[in-house]
């Protein structure tokens, strides 16, 4: 499985909150909605760890927490696949010149 087929799924199942939120308020969420869902996954996730929860309920947690990044990557027209890896070479970079300054 790749970052393509996690986006699908993920798109998939918001299309059905989507319906979701209509039938219930009237309305799709807004980003700023979605974002402060994501944040409560966060913080439910940080409980988790400072309790020594068992490894199935993190794992939950951290399920939640990537499906919102997906879902906020596509809703600001982010290509989460690309930006990651230059992310990441970008902090690969900085370890390495910090080592380099030791």
């Amino acid at each position: 499985m790749d970052i393509i087929d996690l986006q699908k799924r993920a798109f998939k199942i918001r299309e059905k909150y989507k319906l979701l939120e209509i039938r219930k308020e009237g309305k799709e969420w807004s980003n700023e909605k979605l974002i402060k869902g994501f944040l409560i996954d966060v913080q439910d996730l940080l409980k988790l760890v400072e309790n020594k929860q068992d490894v199935n309920k993190i794992s939950h947690e951290i399920s939640d927490c990537l499906w919102s990044i997906l879902i906020l990557a596509d809703r600001f027209h982010i290509d989460i696949e690309s930006t990651f890896f230059k992310n990441m070479n970008k902090l690969e970079k900085k370890i390495d010149d910090e080592f380099k300054a030791l």
